[in-house]
Order: C-alpha cells, then sequence, then structure tokens
C-alpha cells in the first residue's frame, strides 16, 4: 500500500458512479477510535472558494457522533472486489460489531484520519458546515415521504477537500 497524494481536480474515474453506484465509505475519528459507513448518497464541487464535499448522516448512524466530535472526514472508493464489505459497513452499526473485523477491512491513515488499505482514493475533508434537515425544510413533500418513512433524518456536512490520495 502506497498512498500518493495528488490534487482533488485529478481524481481517477467518475466520482458521481463512485458515490452513487458503487458506494464510498465515509470514515471520521482518530486513529485510537474511529468509525465508517457507507455512503450513496452526497454531492463534490466548490463552494465558498474551495473544492468541497457534501455527505449526509441518519441520526440513528453511530458514525454522527465521531462526525460531530470530529473537525476532519474521509470519503474513500474502495478498489473493485469489496462489495461485501460496502454492504456490511452499510447494514451494521459499529456499536454492536468491530467494523474492520467483519468487513475484513484494514485500518490506514492519512494526513491522520481514518481510510483503508483497500483504498483506490481516498479524499480527506475539513468540516466547515453542518446542518439538521428539519421536515418543514423540504419544498417537496414527496421527496421527504419516500426518503424518511420511518422519520429517521438525515444531518447534512460540508466539508472542504483539503487532500486526496490514490494508493498505488
Amino acid at each position: 500500500m502506497s498512498f500518493r497524494k495528488i490534487d482533488p481536480t485529478e481524481l481517477p474515474g467518475n466520482v458521481i458512479d463512485e458515490v452513487c453506484n458503487k458506494w464510498m465509505l465515509l470514515a471520521s475519528g482518530t486513529q485510537a477510535d474511529f468509525n465508517f459507513m457507507t455512503v450513496n448518497w452526497g454531492m463534490m464541487g466548490e463552494l465558498w472558494f474551495q473544492p468541497a464535499v457534501t455527505v449526509y448522516v441518519r441520526h440513528s448512524r453511530h458514525t454522527l457522533g465521531y462526525m460531530d466530535g470530529n473537525e476532519t472526514f474521509t470519503l474513500t472508493a474502495l478498489k473493485p472486489g469489496h462489495q461485501q464489505a460496502l454492504n456490511i459497513a452499510g447494514s451494521k452499526s459499529g456499536r454492536d460489531i468491530d467494523k474492520l473485523k467483519e468487513t475484513g477491512l484494514t485500518a490506514a491513515f492519512v494526513d491522520g484520519c481514518p481510510t483503508f488499505e483497500e483504498a483506490a482514493y481516498t479524499i480527506v475533508c475539513k468540516k466547515m458546515y453542518a446542518a439538521e434537515m428539519p421536515e418543514e425544510n423540504f419544498l417537496d413533500a414527496d421527496i421527504f415521504a419516500k426518503s424518511y418513512p420511518d422519520g429517521d433524518l438525515h444531518k447534512m456536512y460540508i466539508g472542504q477537500i483539503v487532500a486526496a490520495y490514490v494508493n498505488d
């Protein structure tokens, strides 16, 4: 495993496809204590004159506490062959299991932030903004009804992309 720093504009492949169809891992915490989960909703672009990502974490997720308690987070695209790990990371809670053991993934750290040896690439982000997503702010009731039938709302986080790494 060898992480090589690149400019975020040089990220390989189609990031939209990676998030929406292949899924990515969102991780936050320290080397001593971190958690991760699968994400397939998010956005990437420029905001406030800097490269940025937006991620969404449901209130029921164990990762929410890590996102609230840390200044940074990572988004990681895994190399092919790790769909089962992504499935586990998205369906099981770090409150109940050792996710590294269950997924078979190996922790790695870049700039002190958690990622995985199985990464194709990792995006390191510094939180710039966080906001709740209350029901009354939804302009289309159908979106709310379809996305939140049990009321488990997301919290939105906007992060400045401070680094990107490919795993050669």
